[in-house]
């Protein structure tokens, strides 16, 4: 016996495609999974990702403008953090998925 699927609205597949499209970027998943146990600052994600600040910033934007990541500024430092509760999910799903293909 076939257990049915729920079909999936409009809306709820807009919104998928608009996060997965901005997750759709190595480094920008380098970045949220150096942000996974808790906020880093823009230096703490550039050791992380093994880039420039330039860069790393412009990639913060983005996940910014999707709503994935907020920044919160204390004092000199500016603190970036997961706001997107899927992003762990996600993770959790491509390291699941990679540890499937390699297996023997």
């Amino acid at each position: 016996m076939t257990v049915p699927i729920a079909r999936l609205d409009d809306a709820t597949l807009d919104r998928a495609a608009a996060l997965i499209k901005c997750l759709g970027h190595p480094l920008r998943l380098r970045l949220l999974e150096a942000m996974e146990s808790g906020e880093r600052t823009v230096s703490d994600l550039q050791a992380a990702a093994g880039t420039g600040q330039a860069i790393v910033s412009q990639q913060l934007g983005i996940l910014r403008g999707r709503g994935v990541v907020e920044a919160q500024r204390r004092g000199a430092f500016v603190y970036y953090g997961i706001t997107e509760p899927k992003v762990h999910h996600i993770l959790d799903c491509i390291r699941e998925c990679e540890i499937v293909r390699k297996a023997p």
